[in-house]
Parts: C-alpha cells; structure tokens; sequence
C-alpha cells in the first residue's frame, strides 16, 4: 500500500467498502485495457481501511429480489463481478429462496416477470407448489403461512471480509494507489467542479472524484454544498415537499449457534432463505408474549464469523432520522447495539420456520452487532454525477451485493456513455417525475 499521499491524481475514490474498491479495480482494469492510463491514476481513499463500514458488518446476501424493477439488471452485472473470481471474493452460489403470503403474490409475478427479462434465472412456486417445493429442500420446513415462493438461481453470499481482502488484492495488483488511515476532510470546489480533496494528511488536486463513502455520503454531500432537503416529484403527478435528502437506519443483524448442520435435505449448503409474512405476528415462545404483528426474516449459514457451526441473518432495520452518530462506527459505537429484543424476535422467527431451530434462543450468539446506513429520499439507490467531475455512489444500503455497481461506473469514468442499467438512479428523478414509489413490504430495502 502506497505511503506518500500524492499531490495530484485524475481519479480520486473515497470509501474502500465494496462499492470503492470495485471501482477503483475495475476502473484501473479500464484504463489499461484502452491504453488511456493505469491504476497509477487512481487515488483510493479509507480513513480506516477496507470494509471499515457498512461493508463489513453486512450479512452477506447476494440477491435479486426487489420490487423496484429496474435493480434486477444491476444485480444481473454484479453476479457476473461476483463470478469472476469466486473463491477470492469468498462467493458461494447457493442461490436464494424468498416467501411470501397470499398478499404479495402479485409482486412475485412482476419480479419474477422482470428478473428474467434482465436475464436474471429465477423459477415462481404458488399455493401447493411453493409449499413442497420448501419442503424438498428443507423437509421440516413449516409451510402453513408460505403462499408464494421465488428461487433465484445465480443468487447466494459472501463472506464480507474475504471479499475486501480480495478487492483490495485486486487493487494493488493493477496499481491502484491505496492510501488507509486517510481521513478526508473537505471537497474544495471551484468553478462547479471538485477541484481538490482535501484530507488530514495532503490534499490531492483532482480531474475526477467518486463518492463512494456509505454512511459518509452525507458529510461529502454538505462538503459539495447540496440541499438536504427535496422536492420529490412522482409520474402521476404527485409531490412530496422538503423531504430530507439521507435518512439514517440501524440495521438488526445476528448469529445463531446450531446443534446439526445447518444443510438441505440432500446435505448441500441452503440457499439463503428470505421470508417476509406481512399478516403473521410473531410471538415469544418462552412467554407468549406478542414481539411484533408481522413476520421478517432472513437467514443463511454463517461460514465466516460464528467460530462454529452456526447461521446468520436478521430483520428489518430501525428508523433514525435525518441526523446520526456516524463515528464510532458499527460494532464500537453504544448507541447502536441491537435491542434487547432482536434476540428474542430473531429466534422466534427460525422457529416459526423450521422445526430444527424450535429453542434456539439459548444458542444465539452474544456479541456486539449493529451499523447505520443512510438512505436516499426513496429508499432506492443513487448512482450519478452530482457535479460535471464528481460521481456519487450512494447505495441505500442496498450496496453489499451490488458488486458490479463499481464496473459500470467505470466504464463511465473512462469514457463511454451511462449504461442503460443506471440510467434510472439518476439524481435528476426527483425533480423530472422519475421519482420511485413504495412498495409492498414493511422493509425499506425492498
């Protein structure tokens, strides 16, 4: 890793979570691939290091189910980044299986319509159907609610800190100059451009900046100026009026130690399981007591921080505001440790699922756990120039599995036109009637 910040640079990334490495890679990857320049002309940035952030502490999902259609072609190019060297990226491709109720069938047909139109493999299960084909894979799998089932075929995980060792072995390997313990401190603009960025230790005079910084989008984004509130323009006609720009959410994520393991019936490694049942409470088996009117949950083996056999996954994040305690991050900040509660949810909801996690509270792991992540107006991703010379990739906390968001931006960074899958995560789509509307979910990622 490089050691003496440079006084000038033509790219500067800032983040060296997923979505700052993947394009500082591929961009050096680009430049050398068109004879137009090396990864020598790339500065990435980390105050800490990579995976610091929201990176880091993710669970780990690679998936394809959303009801906002137009990410199902981003997730399309982020399997072929995550294909491309599965075993350094730590990728397994178990696939993933998403239930629902009768409810939500509707929104099944349209994502399963739309994941494959983006050439994106996926089979629908209704009724009867879904059920045995749960019970196939898991036999002791409780079907009663399960109406509607998806299985994306190219989905699966990855372990977080074997893809940023990865990513970052990538990085160094094209040349890319990686500058960690490098805090930056301002964006210096002039004539509407990012001429400079600033950081605690030289600051780096620039021809181009990208802002990948997670939950630090926010600080960069005042550094440039912008308005942190909008008017959000709909395509029927609708406004909203002085939304705020990012809205902070702490995620609820855990561990679960198990007695057998954790595989299907044909002793594979699961597919990751999503089930969100929109009209089932969840009680505490221990007291009966009721934790929540409707169900969320999602679960896959957690082969790389339990220590032993175990599986990992959570539920839907909480709601903070406009304002949050950004540093200390995650795990070492006390402000957003998981509720009390999360344990008693989380295991209630395996058990609800499937027979061989009845009682699994005592086994859930006891650890620090939690992170923030700030989220767009719409709860959908930005990936656009805020400025002529500067790029934000502001994920919404989508980004883990959104590898290949890093190709695409390189490829607009070393010259070609915007590529049609980001075309909709424009900035603009607040203001020109493009904005994206809610979905039918208690969850905010979907």
């Amino acid at each position: 890793m490089s050691q003496t910040i440079p006084g000038q640079a033509k790219f500067v990334v800032i983040g060296a979570g997923i979505h700052g490495l993947s394009t500082a890679w591929h961009l050096a990857m680009e430049l050398e691939a068109r004879g137009t320049g090396s990864g020598k002309d790339i500065v990435l940035l980390d105050k800490t290091g990579p995976g610091a952030g929201a990176t880091g502490v993710a669970c780990g999902c690679v998936r394809n189910f959303y009801m906002t259609e137009p990410l199902h072609a981003i997730l399309r190019h982020s399997v072929d980044v995550w294909e491309y060297d599965p075993v350094n990226l730590g990728f397994q491709q178990v696939g993933y299986i998403s239930c629902g109720e009768a409810n939500q069938q509707t929104d099944y047909e349209n994502i399963h319509r739309s994941q494959n139109n983006a050439g994106y493999p996926s089979d629908l299960y209704v009724g009867n159907e879904a059920k045995n084909f749960l019970k196939s894979i898991w036999p002791d799998f409780k079907t009663d609610n399960v109406d509607v089932v998806i299985h994306e075929l190219p989905s699966g995980y990855a372990g977080t800190h074997t893809v940023t060792a990865g990513m970052d072995r990538y990085c160094e390997q094209y040349g890319v100059q990686r500058h960690y313990g490098v805090k930056v401190t301002d964006l210096e603009v002039t004539n509407g451009q990012v001429s400079s960025v600033k950081t605690d230790s030289d600051d780096i005079q620039c021809d181009a900046v990208v802002m990948a910084a997670g939950a630090w989008n926010p600080q960069l984004w005042n550094a440039l100026d912008k308005p942190n509130k909008l008017d959000l323009h709909y395509a029927n006609g609708d406004i909203n009026k002085n939304i705020d720009m990012w809205t902070y959410w702490r995620l609820l994520e855990g561990e679960v130690y198990v007695d057998k393991p954790y595989r299907t019936a044909d002793d594979c490694d699961p597919p990751v399981l999503h089930v969100e049942l929109m009209s089932t409470p969840v009680d505490d088996p221990a007291t009966g007591k009721r934790i929540q009117d409707h169900f969320y949950t999602y679960v896959r083996y957690a082969a790389e921080r339990v220590g032993k056999p175990g599986v990992q996954g959570g539920t839907i994040p909480i709601k903070l505001g406009p304002n949050a305690t950004i540093d200390p991050y995650g795990h070492a900040n006390d402000e957003y440790q998981a509720d009390d509660w999360f344990a008693d949810y989380y295991c209630a909801t395996l058990g609800m699922l499937m027979t061989r996690f009845e009682g699994c509270r005592a086994n859930f792991k006891d650890r620090r756990n939690g992170g923030i992540g700030a989220f767009t107006p719409d709860n959908v991703p930005i990936f656009d120039f805020v400025l002529p010379n500067a790029y934000m990739i502001a994920d919404s906390n989508h980004g883990f599995k959104m590898a290949g968001v890093g190709k695409l931006v390189a490829k607009t960074l070393a010259g070609d036109a915007t590529p049609d899958a980001l075309k909709p995560f424009n900035f603009s789509r607040f203001t020109n009637g493009a904005t994206f509307g809610a979905s039918n979910s208690n969850c905010p990622w979907v």
